[in-house]
């Protein structure tokens, strides 16, 4: 596949890659030098939403059970305050 940089430095993505890694509008993409002057990468750059999706939770099974939740005794400290 073969695109060309437009005067204003811009491409377009072809509709194969598009569809390969479901981009879409507002999609964040980086940019990344080579290991020559005429190669790069580039990178799709996680979305902080679905990040923060995929990490819901995922702390809990490292609680105790039996214990207090550690959020709990930090909101008790607060209010202490």
């Amino acid at each position: 596949m073969t695109t060309t940089v437009t005067g204003r430095n811009q491409i377009t993505v072809p509709a194969a890659i598009v569809a390969r890694y479901a981009l879409r509008p507002g999609t964040r993409i980086e940019w990344i030098s080579g290991p020559s002057d005429d190669e790069f990468r580039c990178r799709i750059v996680p979305d902080p939403a679905v990040l923060a999706q995929r990490l819901r939770g995922a702390g809990r099974r490292h609680l105790s059970p039996g214990k207090e939740h550690p959020l709990e005794a930090l909101r008790r400290e607060r209010e202490a305050e």
